[in-house]
């Protein structure tokens, strides 16, 4: 149990009254510390890195009189990479939007924060679905492949394709496809360096296949072999992720599922741009997803997205 003093006091009681609850407390983490015959206090909430490692609990029940943002992601990142589930209270179900289910044990409402997103079969179904959904885009639109790869190697110097690594699921890093839009070592001398408008590195057929997506074309072969998946968060470089990262504490967490050719917030924005608001934004859409994943959300957003390809509404 981590929380203020009083409040975890208070759960700690109901839980030692509730045999039924299955729970056995290995300590108590609070603000201030108070004795207790029946169960150990074991420091400070700031210590919970510490104390969790020591404990190696299987769940951590938080309960906070007042809202503290910082630590409570913090102890929430740090259980979903431990695969350990997070209880708290509900009130602060804005600030978890990703990874939550609302439900009452024994009267007593619950937010739950598990790394298991996806039931087996769920996780089943959405693969099947990947893998015949990509197969049947590679076989229908292999002869666009040919074809596009003779005009971009005719039109500048360089590989058809062009592989960069991006950030999977749980931080697996993987070589994602693209067809080459870009002159060749376009980031030689600049470094990473996030996409934008009219970018001048961009070749004339480049931008063709920017706006019309095409360049994207590959990336099926990503879904195929299950490095990426259909629909999902979009996936960054490692880069950008650890940039993000210290932007935005809780970014991380959207790689709890597989990345996605396109996505929630990509069939709802057109524009990119760099900044901590707008990332932030992402972020929304992408816990959006993730919380309400379903066969028939994908479709909604594949539907979306040949909507958007057929407006040529890509990014030039």
């Amino acid at each position: 149990i981590i929380g203020d003093a009083e409040k975890a006091r208070e759960l700690r009681d109901k839980i030692l009254k509730s045999k039924n609850w299955g729970y056995k407390i290995l300590g108590v983490v609070a603000s201030s510390e108070f004795s207790d015959g029946n169960v150990p206090y074991l420091g400070p909430p700031e210590h919970f890195k510490k104390i969790i490692e020591k404990t190696n609990p299987k769940e951590v029940l938080i309960t906070f009189d007042k809202t503290r943002h910082s630590l409570l992601m913090d102890i929430a990142n740090f259980c979903a990479d431990r695969k350990t589930v997070v209880k708290i209270i509900p009130d602060l179900y804005d600030y978890f939007m990703g990874q939550v289910k609302t439900f009452h044990l024994y009267g007593m409402p619950l937010i739950e924060i598990d790394a298991q997103i996806l039931k087996p079969w769920q996780t089943t179904i959405k693969r099947l679905f990947d893998i015949v959904f990509s197969s049947c885009a590679i076989l229908i639109t292999f002869p666009l492949w040919i074809l596009i790869a003779i005009i971009v190697k005719l039109e500048s110097p360089g590989p058809a394709l062009y592989s960069q690594i991006r950030v999977g699921q749980n931080g697996r890093e993987f070589k994602m496809l693209k067809f080459r839009s870009m002159v060749k070592d376009a980031e030689k001398k600049i470094g990473p360096t996030f996409a934008r408008k009219n970018d001048p590195r961009v070749t004339k057929f480049g931008r063709f296949l920017r706006k019309s997506h095409l360049d994207e074309l590959p990336q099926f072969w990503n879904a195929l072999i299950g490095e990426m998946s259909i629909v999902g968060p979009r996936p960054e470089r490692p880069f950008f992720v650890e940039k993000y990262s210290k932007m935005i504490p809780y970014y991380k967490r959207r790689l709890a599922v597989k990345p996605g050719i396109t996505g929630w917030w990509q069939v709802k924005y057109t524009v990119y741009q760099e900044s901590k608001e707008e990332i932030e934004n992402r972020l929304k859409d992408d816990f959006y997803y993730i919380e309400n994943m379903s066969l028939k959300l994908d479709i909604e957003i594949i539907v979306r997205t040949i909507f958007l390809v057929i407006k040529g509404h890509g990014q030039t």
